[in-house]
């Protein structure tokens, strides 16, 4: 299985601040994905491991049954079951066929536990975004 592109990571802002070498560490650890049209990636309320990348295709947002937006290439989605494994807070389904990248937390782990660089960096992009959804 193939690497997460680098340019593909780079887009994510929880990995915005990497250093290159960081980044080429963390793209090792992501598995490429696919899901056919029409499949569940991630259900509302089920426990998620998983964070994704797209890299091609739609997906579609849904929270209790309503839709609540759209995902393409770029967009991301379980970064905080990277952290804490909790319950996912939508459920997202391909609208056409999706090509991703996936880390597991029991891959992301071992990788921020032995790299401080990319622990402090994650540390910041989470106080960042915690004090921005605090301003809202």
């Amino acid at each position: 299985m193939a690497e997460a592109p680098l340019e593909l990571l780079q887009r994510v802002p929880l990995f915005g601040d990497f250093d290159k070498g960081d980044l080429a560490r963390l793209s090792r650890s992501f598995k490429e994905r696919t899901f056919d049209a029409g499949s569940t990636v991630a259900g509302e309320g089920k426990t998620g491991a998983g964070f994704f990348v797209i890299e091609s295709g739609e997906a579609a947002v849904s929270v209790r049954g309503s839709e609540r937006g759209s995902l393409g290439p770029g967009d991301y989605f379980g970064e905080i079951a990277l952290i804490d494994d909790g319950a996912r807070s939508a459920t997202i389904t391909a609208v056409s066929d999706l090509h991703c990248y996936g880390l597991t937390s029991w891959e992301f782990r071992p990788l921020v536990e032995s790299n401080a660089s990319i622990a402090w960096k994650l540390l910041e992009t989470m106080a960042k975004r915690l004090r921005a959804a605090q301003q809202r």
